[in-house]
């Protein structure tokens, strides 16, 4: 039976235990260690929460085609794999997260950021509350998160620990650190709902008729089209926006340490499924798109050190697993 992913600022149980899963995962050894990934220094467990943080880092510096370069397309951004990468990264940590709440029930809950806009500063949100995800780092200029769930207090070895980053050229190394937030310091706002709702205004002169299509030529962060406009990328706004404005941690290639990005990420797909639904299940580019693509096509494995493979394809409908208690 499918679960149902509900709004995290209106639905308490659903944000309560999110909060609790993410800190079951992050004390829960896995069987991978850091001698598995290269990363410099004595072998240590990885968690399990922060096998994801690896992922991701990983598929950032994975070059699509191979030998080219990752700022250009990598295996999970900037190209038409972004929606299916991370579609398949969150199914991944729900079913973990329903893993260890003993619950099968539970959904992801999705942060709609359109929700904090209209109604003064978005940093005032109910999200950064310390009932809920806890806020920035100190002003001015942000830095460790001191309340909420995700405070951190190094004398206390259950604390919430940022363990794996990534420095300037991706390579993975070890840290014991808080986790850093920096709320509306390099852009002050969020996407609004006028903003989302573009996405779906493909009327000229109105509109723009592209973004009936998923994605275009070349395939990358100058493409036209769905994917290109809401990774925020051309123009600069929607899921890049949210990164920036959260910040710090957020901002770098090891994102996925801030709980955050699973919210974010799961609103980022119910706008997909929304597109979906107004579009059809379809994707570009096919299989007939030539190999310098491989990696982004229809039919290409999904890069991925967990779980079992799956590509663009196979989760263009997720129904069967999950569904959003609204779209728009």
């Amino acid at each position: 039976m499918a679960v149902v992913r509900k709004n995290v600022l209106k639905d308490t149980a659903a944000c309560q235990a999110f909060i609790s899963g993410v800190k079951l995962l992050k004390a829960e050894d896995s069987t991978f260690s850091t001698t598995d990934f290269g990363i410099a220094g004595p072998p240590a467990k990885v968690r399990t929460y922060d096998l994801f943080v690896i992922w991701h880092i990983l598929a950032m510096r994975t070059a699509v085609p191979p030998g080219g370069d990752p700022d250009i397309r990598n295996a999970a951004h900037l190209g038409p794999i972004f929606l299916p990468w991370h579609r398949m990264m969150l199914s991944l940590m729900e079913a973990n997260l329903q893993r260890v709440l003993g619950d099968p029930a539970f959904g992801l809950p999705y942060w709609d950021w359109t929700d904090d806009t209209g109604h003064g500063d978005p940093t005032d949100s109910d999200l950064w509350k310390p009932s809920r995800m806890g806020g920035s780092g100190p002003a001015p200029f942000g830095g460790t998160v001191t309340d909420g769930p995700f405070a951190f207090d190094e004398a206390d070895p259950g604390t919430f620990r940022v363990r794996i980053t990534a420095n300037s050229t991706l390579n993975m190394i070890r840290t014991s650190r808080g986790l850093r937030r920096a709320l509306g310091v390099d852009v002050s706002t969020v996407p609004s709902k006028a903003d989302v709702d573009a996405l779906f205004d493909v009327r000229s002169p109105s509109g723009d008729p592209a973004l009936a299509t998923y994605d275009f030529e070349p395939w990358d962060g100058s493409s036209i089209g769905f994917r290109n406009r809401l990774e925020g990328f051309i123009p600069f706004g929607l899921h890049n926006l949210v990164h920036v404005f959260v910040g710090r941690d957020m901002g770098l290639a090891s994102s996925p340490n801030d709980p955050v990005f699973y919210l974010h990420h799961c609103n980022v797909d119910r706008i997909w499924e929304r597109w979906m639904d107004h579009n059809g299940r379809n994707y570009l580019p096919d299989q007939s798109a030539p190999a310098i693509l491989r990696g982004h096509r229809l039919k290409d494995p999904i890069v991925s050190p967990l779980g079992s493979a799956a590509t663009p394809e196979t989760v263009l409908d997720p129904t069967s697993l999950y569904t959003y208690d609204q779209l728009s």
